[in-house]
């Protein structure tokens, strides 16, 4: 049995229930408005001051051939919309990043079997067994310029979808400057917009690295999702492939060594292996 001062330790006096209750909803009340406010920013925000994005058309789909989806099952069985991967040189080649399918350090995160592949309104399976990485066998990390993976399809997509051309990048100088397109068929976590194109800057080209690829630094906004976006030049030529941004939890100007966007440059080990892959025929 309780003791009566038990009993008032368990059960606030009256007066004291009586004014909880109100005080609770009060705070809870606030709490709610808080996290709608937060969401609310969350929905609309980008890296950048500047936000271009603007919503992807019928004719940027046209424009900017192969732009597909990348669509795996998360852990707990629900459809995503992973990252964008882009269907290049021919009908059943897809070139994606590598950090879809492992960490940093090169290990397995999430099987080939998980995902598949959304283009034009179809949807393609891929041969799990065709997954190449562009990270060597002797690598012990994932770097951004060998941030690449290209995976087969099962079936090859019909002749009205168009793959994009094996990208040449042969006029794009190291150091240079330059306006580019950043198109985003998977669209991005911060944005409400399911896909998206955005007029942004490269302000450098890097010097080369992993696999004779170059990374450019770019400021085209980002969230999460938008990883594979691939970045066009103003006459709509595909030239590189978002990677990753510096810091995506802050919103400030550009800057090129503390907060920028990664691409890398279809040039390199990576240019070859999609030239290799498109010319065997299945």
């Amino acid at each position: 049995m309780y003791s009566p001062k038990r009993r008032h330790r368990l059960f606030p006096p009256a007066i004291q229930r009586s004014t909880a209750f109100p005080i609770a909803l009060v705070t809870l009340m606030l709490l709610g408005v808080t996290f709608a406010r937060i969401g609310a920013q969350t929905a609309h925000a980008a890296l950048y001051p500047d936000d271009r994005r603007q919503a992807m058309t019928e004719a940027d789909a046209s424009r900017f051939a192969g732009a597909g989806v990348l669509m795996c099952y998360s852990d707990f069985g629900t459809l995503e919309r992973a990252a964008a991967a882009w269907l290049v040189g021919s009908h059943d080649l897809v070139v994606m990043n590598a950090h879809n399918f492992v960490d940093r350090r090169l290990v397995p995160t999430h099987p080939v079997t998980n995902c598949f592949f959304r283009i034009a309104g179809g949807d393609y399976y891929f041969d799990e067994n065709s997954l190449r990485i562009g990270a060597s066998v002797e690598s012990k990390a994932l770097h951004i310029t060998d941030d690449w993976a290209l995976l087969r399809l099962l079936q090859p997509t019909p002749e009205t979808v168009k793959p994009q051309a094996s990208p040449d990048v042969s006029d794009v100088a190291t150091g240079a400057r330059f306006k580019v397109v950043m198109v985003s068929p998977a669209g991005h976590s911060n944005t409400r917009l399911v896909a998206s194109t955005e007029s942004c800057d490269v302000y450098r080209v890097d010097e080369p690295t992993e696999g004779h690829i170059r990374r450019v630094r770019h400021d085209c906004n980002d969230g999460y999702g938008g990883s594979g976006s691939g970045l066009f030049t103003e006459e709509g030529r595909l030239i590189a492939m978002h990677s990753a941004s510096l810091d995506m939890n802050q919103k400030r100007p550009f800057d090129i060594e503390t907060h920028y966007g990664s691409a890398i440059l279809f040039e390199g080990e990576l240019a070859e292996a999609i030239r290799d892959a498109a010319s065997k025929p299945r």
